[in-house]
């Protein structure tokens, strides 16, 4: 998802890590906790780790997917520091020797984010990870996801089906729910019943029923699903499809009128069929209430302040598909290293996605037993891009490099 909207003059490493030192050795541990997060939701930071080490805790701040470390403070100060964040979060600050999940509400920080918040122990102390719950005011429109034309045409047409499933697949941080959520604001309308079944309620939002399930007391997304079927709904997002019994219950929501929109772990679209097979849906489930699979991948983006262009060669030019003949009269572009980006030589990040639409012949494979490998291959023959051509467009475009290609999708 692009990030050009962020201003050019933040996120620079040493500027924050200056200050921050200077203010470790002088302030409470309450202040500059709330400093710390002040500066990492200026960044666009996603997560901040508190981790133990023998000379002390180290403080690392997750921006555009990659960490960096930021403060080390002192194995004296440490402790007031886990404290201050576990009272903020809720948690028992006299259990050190379980895993704990807390919540930090926007109203504490005066922020309009949340904050999920990890601990657990460690042979040097206890660690402890922050989430900061991405901005819901931003990435709310299919446009700004980083879809190609084709790709954003066909997944309109699927949201305009009356009823059937689009799902969002990736590994962990890479996009799902910003996507469906994105999906859900088309389909938010005033006509409409819409409701989410979250774990937790990522982004606010009016107009909708939000439900948070509780495994706790028994109330998972199963069980949340099972209750608002007889509750009337047009679109139903379920945060994670994450077992059987769920898979079940939203392929036959799909099939009896209902819009559906949920994230799974899958390595690519064809991969959703098989791990659906895995969980003994039957293939006239699947086959008819798919309506289309997105894939997905975060790549970093060129910084724009500090980069610098050149030609392919050979090899880059295969990989691109760009004629070695025009090599001379393609610019590439490549990251500088600076103050302005971390010394990474990126800033921001945009979305890469293969898209399946599971028309009359992805339907015919499905019905039929075909594996994934051979779906995929149908797919692609049907003119499907797939992560790595969606890829391509981008570093040919001089959005990101190949080096951040090689990294997300070609790196062993």
């Amino acid at each position: 998802m692009s990030d050009e909207s962020r201003p050019a003059n933040q996120g620079r490493q040493t500027a924050l890590q200056q200050e921050l030192r200077e203010l470790a050795d002088v302030v409470a541990p309450g202040p500059l906790v709330d400093l710390l997060l002040e500066r990492a939701f200026e960044i666009g930071s996603t997560d901040v780790h508190f981790d133990p080490r023998p000379d002390g805790l180290h403080v690392r701040l997750r921006v555009d997917g990659m960490l960096h470390d930021v403060l080390t403070l002192s194995n004296e100060s440490a402790p007031q520091v886990i404290s201050r964040l576990k009272l903020l979060s809720g948690m028992d600050i006299t259990e050190r020797r379980m895993c704990q999940d807390g919540h930090i509400s926007s109203a504490a920080l005066k922020h309009r984010r949340d904050v999920r918040v990890g601990s657990g122990p460690t042979i040097h102390g206890e660690r402890i990870v922050l989430r900061l719950m991405p901005d819901d005011t931003q990435y709310t429109q299919l446009e700004e996801l980083g879809l190609e034309s084709e790709q954003l045409d066909i997944l309109k047409r699927a949201l305009q089906a009356p009823y059937g499933m689009c799902l969002s697949v990736g590994p962990v941080g890479s996009g799902k729910s910003t996507t469906t959520y994105a999906c859900l604001t088309r389909l938010n309308d005033p006509g409409r019943s819409l409701v989410t079944i979250e774990d937790p309620v990522e982004r606010r939002m009016d107009s909708i029923t939000q439900i948070q399930t509780d495994a706790k007391i028994g109330f998972g997304f199963a069980q949340s699903l099972r209750g608002i079927l007889r509750q009337d709904p047009d679109v139903i997002l379920v945060g994670e499809i994450r077992d059987s019994e769920t898979a079940h219950i939203a392929a036959r929501a799909a099939l009896t009128g209902t819009q559906v929109l949920s994230t799974l772990h899958a390595n690519d679209t064809s991969a959703t069929v098989d791990l659906f097979r895995e969980f003994d849906v039957p293939p006239m489930f699947i086959a008819d209430g798919l309506n289309c699979v997105l894939a997905q991948r975060l790549m970093r983006k060129v910084c724009p302040e500090s980069r610098e262009t050149y030609h392919p060669d050979a090899a880059e030019c295969q990989l691109l598909g760009i004629d070695p003949a025009e090599a001379d009269n393609v610019e590439l572009v490549r990251g500088v290293p600076s103050d302005a980006n971390f010394f990474t030589g990126y800033s921001g990040r945009t979305a890469i996605f293969e898209i399946m639409n599971v028309d009359e012949h992805i339907r015919e494979a499905i019905l039929s037993g075909k594996s994934g490998k051979e779906l995929r291959e149908i797919a692609c023959n049907n003119g499907m891009n797939r992560l790595e051509q969606s890829a391509a467009a981008k570093v040919r475009r001089g959005e990101t490099s190949i080096a951040e290609m090689h990294r997300v999708l070609i790196a062993p």
